[in-house]
């Protein structure tokens, strides 16, 4: 579990594709606490450090993964947030971010708006159902707030304060980025029971129903 508060932006050293799953060798900076079987966020993405050394951590992202996430092209050289598992005396100053990935958005439009940026997000249609006005969004494993919702466009859009654009990887995205998307799972959690509750009420009207 995370909070979408990016820690630090870390350049990844190594990528070799096995054909079995992809290894990453990442940059582990101020991150001198790490230890192996530790869940570590690299762009939104929840993945389990394998190895270490002095200057870097590894992790092996499977073939499923790298299919649908924005990690798939990554390669020496990229920049990628990261964020260690939220511990229970951590500050939640973002929201609830499991690291599991809904789908891929993609950067279609940016403005500046004073000191910040808003940015407008095309993202999968099946997920704007997950998406009010003022509510929580991981992008890229980032804790964002929505500012606006077009259903009939599929798209979002955000606004990004200078500390978002300096400290994470965000500000540096373009039109046609490709960037993960994560709903917010307290929304996914009350569609879920409220779809198994409409369930459970069909199948009891059935029983009700008189024989024939």
């Amino acid at each position: 579990m995370f909070t979408g508060i990016i820690e630090q932006v870390c350049e990844v050293e190594e990528v070799e594709d096995t054909g079995q799953h992809t290894r990453m060798r990442v940059k582990k900076g101020m991150f001198d606490d790490l230890k192996i079987g530790d869940s570590i966020s690299i762009d939104g993405v929840c993945l389990t450090v394998t190895h270490l050394d002095d200057e870097c951590f590894t992790v092996e992202m499977i073939n499923k993964t790298k299919n649908i996430t924005n990690l798939g092209p990554i390669h020496p050289g990229s920049m990628v947030n990261l964020e260690r598992a939220l511990t229970m005396n951590t500050r939640l100053g973002g929201h609830f971010v499991s690291g599991h990935v809904d789908g891929v958005g993609k950067v279609m439009h940016k403005e500046a708006d004073g000191s910040a940026v808003n940015m407008y997000i095309q993202c999968p249609g099946e997920l704007i159902k997950y998406m009010t006005d003022r509510g929580s969004i991981a992008i890229d494993g980032i804790s964002l707030t929505l500012f606006g919702v077009q259903p009939e466009r599929s798209e979002i859009i955000i606004s990004l304060i200078p500390e978002t654009q300096s400290s994470t990887t965000l500000g540096g995205k373009a039109p046609g980025d490709a960037v993960n998307i994560e709903a917010d799972m307290l929304m996914k959690h009350v569609e879920h029971l409220l779809s198994w509750e409409t369930l459970e009420a069909r199948g009891t009207r059935k029983e009700e129903a008189p024989h024939v």
